[in-house]
């Protein structure tokens, strides 16, 4: 059990017969009146995000959310394969369940496979991944006053923008969790 005063991003709760993972909380002590904790909420089976006030005293039982690392080998149409690498054993997910997790990661890199009681429902990417730029416009000489950047394709397909100086065939390091640029390799 964990109460909500102990609440933090990230983690997860059981909650009305399904499993949220909260995405913001705040605690609040108003003037007048007792405080609370203000919570958003992300239904980690469909994805809906719900808003909900705590008392911070209220308990609420913890889910137990398993993370296991897998290689994520290819995808075949509308299906991705991941690998265990221990036992070998495979498993396929559709589109939905992994969304745009994949957008930076290439095949053969390890992935974070989510479950709750054996039921996959998300997959983390590395935080940080190097990718080979295969498509960008040239900079133009003496426009860096302003510190513009431009788009950039990199080897998986996504966009990124990147710094003027930064060309065709250059490694460059992201943050698969914002998708920004950081730097080159």
């Amino acid at each position: 059990m964990i109460s909500a005063g102990d609440f933090r991003n990230g983690v997860t709760i059981e909650l009305d017969n399904s499993v949220y993972q909260i995405i913001e909380f705040q605690h609040v002590k108003p003037g007048k009146g007792a405080a609370f904790v203000r919570t958003k909420l992300k239904d980690i089976k469909n994805g809906g995000v719900v808003e909900r006030t705590f008392r911070p005293t209220e308990k609420c039982p913890q889910a137990r959310i398993d993370r296991k690392d897998m290689q994520y080998l290819y995808n075949d149409g509308d299906l991705y394969y991941f690998m265990d690498t221990e036992n070998y054993e495979q498993i396929a997910l559709g589109h939905d369940m992994v969304g745009d997790a994949l957008k930076f990661v290439k095949e053969n890199e390890m992935c974070k496979v989510c479950s709750h009681n054996g039921n996959v429902f998300s997959i983390e990417p590395p935080l940080f991944v190097e990718l080979v730029i295969t498509d960008t416009e040239p900079g133009f000489k003496g426009d860096t006053a302003t510190g513009a950047s431009k788009p950039a394709t990199v080897e998986t397909g996504a966009t990124v923008a990147v710094p003027l100086f930064v060309d065709n065939g250059d490694k460059i390091k992201i943050d698969t969790r914002t998708g920004e640029y950081l730097s080159r390799v």
